[in-house]
């Protein structure tokens, strides 16, 4: 039985002018969920937003405490970041990737999304003929809604039948061939699918950007979340695996938000190979009057219009959770693998009612549990999956929203809570016999 009927549904959608529920933003999605939340009294289940559900980090909300009762919230902190944060960040990349970059070359960013904004622009501008963006998807549909805003084109391909070294290296040289390219973008472990790329595929990725002269945009938003692989542990194998490995044209995303669930204060970090940010390019050198080394337009020109640094006590925070990761006092994996649980659950209940996983699989491997997963039922549309679950009080996002040719949903387990899983257990069940299979 559902628990909520079209007509109600309609009545949000139209209340909140959200023309197409199917092709609807996550926001949207949200508004529509809190929306019958609040009118009918009924709770939804709550798998759209990507929002941290776990306590805020203390060791970062004391060393931020402490910044401001020194005095640092009267003074803008430094357009390439307070010391303290930059020299945390190279210790950490060392600790649990095992590459060099310079403390120089690792710079916040008031998020990773604006560490894309920004990335996007300094790739785009600084080859003339080079102006566009190639995404692996499927990925975090935010990416191309800021391409919009910038006016940059891009080229996109759904990952799902290209696994493996040859395939995606067949794929992405005709992605390539043209010589368009500024940037490739990804994230491992994947925004919506949680696939995560191999160590060849990833060799595959360094070797052609290094031939065609394309910067890697390398999200990892879900750092150590392979929960398949004993990460976590500071200078001790296994590490993250990483492009950087294979390539030089790379700038990681390094973002607070999921590992330490310090969303609120919008802290991350650009972080740029050495070779890279020494890089001097005339075409920047020209537009922005300045020296055209690619690290400095980068943080002056660019991303200091944008935001004008990145607040000062989030920087502290930031960097004391850094520090005591490396040194072994914060374990951040651990405290993360709540969503591991949760997915593993919630997979259980899906599957038990007929859905499927769409991303099912690595190349090598199962796909793991962790903040995402992604389902699909029988014949259904990603679309018609979406507004049938939402009658049945739970909220997702279409895959086709993030560049994925596959039908299905995105399942987001962070709002999950114990006293939730019988609720959605009940539901399912009504679903599956309100939508038998053949």
């Amino acid at each position: 039985m559902k628990v909520f009927n079209e007509t109600l549904v309609e009545e949000a959608c139209r209340e909140l002018h959200v023309a197409d529920l199917s092709s609807a933003t996550i926001s949207e999605i949200l508004l529509v969920a809190q929306y019958l939340e609040e009118k009918t009294g009924i709770p939804f289940i709550r798998m759209d937003q990507g929002s941290p559900g776990l306590p805020v980090n203390a060791f970062g909300v004391e060393a931020e405490k402490a910044a401001l009762d020194r005095g640092v919230g009267s003074q803008y902190p430094a357009a390439d970041g307070i010391k303290e944060l930059k020299e945390a960040a190279h210790t950490f990349i060392k600790a649990f990737i095992d590459i060099e970059i310079s403390a120089r070359a690792c710079i916040p960013t008031t998020g990773s999304v604006a560490g894309a904004f920004g990335s996007f622009i300094a790739c785009t501008q600084r080859i003339p003929g080079k102006d566009k963006v190639l995404f692996i998807d499927p990925g975090f549909p935010i990416l191309k809604a800021q391409l919009r805003i910038l006016g940059i084109p891009w080229k996109e391909f759904d990952i799902f039948p290209y696994r493996g070294a040859e395939a995606l290296r067949k794929k992405l040289e005709e992605a390539l061939q043209e010589g368009d390219i500024a940037t490739i973008v990804y994230s491992s472990p994947n925004n919506p699918a949680w696939i995560c790329l191999e160590e060849e595929e990833l060799k595959v990725i360094g070797e052609l950007a290094t031939k065609h002269d394309a910067v890697v945009m390398e999200d990892l938003a879900y750092f150590c979340m392979d929960y398949r692989k004993n990460l976590g542990h500071p200078y001790e194998p296994p590490f993250v695996s990483t492009v950087a490995r294979y390539t030089d044209n790379y700038i990681l995303l390094l973002s607070s938000s999921k590992i330490f669930s310090y969303a609120g204060q919008r802290i991350a970090l650009a972080c740029i190979s050495d070779k890279l940010f020494d890089r001097q390019f005339p075409a920047l050198a020209e537009r922005y009057r300045d020296s055209g080394v690619f690290g400095l337009t980068f943080i002056a020109s660019i991303l200091y219009m944008i935001t004008s640094g990145c607040t000062a006590s989030a920087q502290y925070g930031y960097a004391e959770m850094l520090r005591l990761s490396c040194e072994g006092k914060l374990n951040f994996v651990e405290d993360t693998r709540e969503y591991e649980r949760h997915a593993a659950r919630m997979k259980k209940i899906f599957l038990e009612n007929g859905f499927h996983i769409v991303y099912d699989r690595d190349v090598s491997q199962k796909i793991g549990d962790g903040f995402f997963f992604t389902i699909g039922y029988g014949g259904l549309s990603g679309s018609e999956l979406l507004k049938e679950l939402m009658y049945y009080g739970v909220s997702s996002i279409n895959l086709s929203t993030t560049g994925s040719r596959q039908q299905g949903v995105r399942a987001c387990v962070s709002r999950m809570k114990d006293e939730l899983f019988p609720l959605l257990e009940t539901r399912m069940r009504a679903f599956r016999e309100d939508h038998p299979l053949a």
